[in-house]
């Protein structure tokens, strides 16, 4: 099966420099001021930060005082965040992984548990989160969060059956260069995944696009439970 690596190596310059330093109108208006609420960033807190593209995201942890490990399946991607964000070297680690194998996400751990997990509208790029939410809890520390910011299950599934997980071809930004994969499924799959590796729900926003009243994507907060 295709795990859309190929499409995000293609990408990557684009999407790099359409992001440019600071994301986009999207991510900065619309994802980031939930993330960043729920994520509650701390001074010295250490995170991983799943799927991170170009580092934008990774930046502004830095900017926060937080220690991160930042990683990305597409080498290319990782290459151009190190050239970018060079001015942060000491406080980011910059990785390649890929999110869906387990035994490569357990390479991340170091000696320290991380605080706290993001991934910033990735898990809809995932071909299968279960490897991901369960190396995290195994990474994170007692009553550590995970957040994470996806696509709306309700309102964006491609299929008549809202229930039936479906792989689209879809475009990130307009005119990149080839349509990456779209992993659809049900939020009732997502939060048993996560109810499955022994996380809780402790925070929640549905957000739509300004001057619309249905909601585009949702954030979740998820909270350890289980004790290392």
């Amino acid at each position: 099966m295709d795990n859309g690596l190929t499409a995000w190596e293609k990408n990557a310059e684009f999407w790099d420099n359409y992001m440019g330093d600071e994301s986009n109108d999207f991510h900065r208006n619309l994802v980031r001021p939930y993330v960043t609420k729920l994520l509650n960033i701390k001074k010295r807190d250490f995170v991983l930060d799943i799927a991170c593209g170009n580092g934008n995201y990774s930046a502004y942890l830095a900017q926060q005082s937080a220690k991160v490990v930042a990683f990305d399946y597409s080498e290319k991607m990782i290459q151009l965040a190190i050239k970018r964000r060079q001015a942060f070297s000491d406080s980011i680690e910059f990785k390649v992984c890929d999110a869906a194998q387990y035994n490569e996400l357990l390479k991340l751990k170091r000696d320290k548990l991380y605080d706290k997990a993001i991934a910033n509208m990735a898990i809809m790029d995932i071909a299968d989160i279960r490897p991901l939410f369960s190396a995290v809890n195994v990474m994170l520390r007692h009553d550590g969060i995970f957040v994470f910011a996806t696509h709306h299950p309700c309102f964006t599934y491609p299929a008549k059956d809202y229930f039936a997980p479906a792989i689209e071809k879809g475009e990130a930004i307009p005119k990149q260069p080839v349509l990456q994969n779209y992993y659809y499924r049900s939020m009732q799959e997502i939060f048993n995944i996560a109810f499955e590796n022994e996380f809780v729900i402790d925070g929640f926003h549905e957000v739509p696009f300004e001057g619309e009243k249905t909601p585009i994507i949702i954030i979740v907060r998820l909270k350890k439970t289980t004790k290392m």
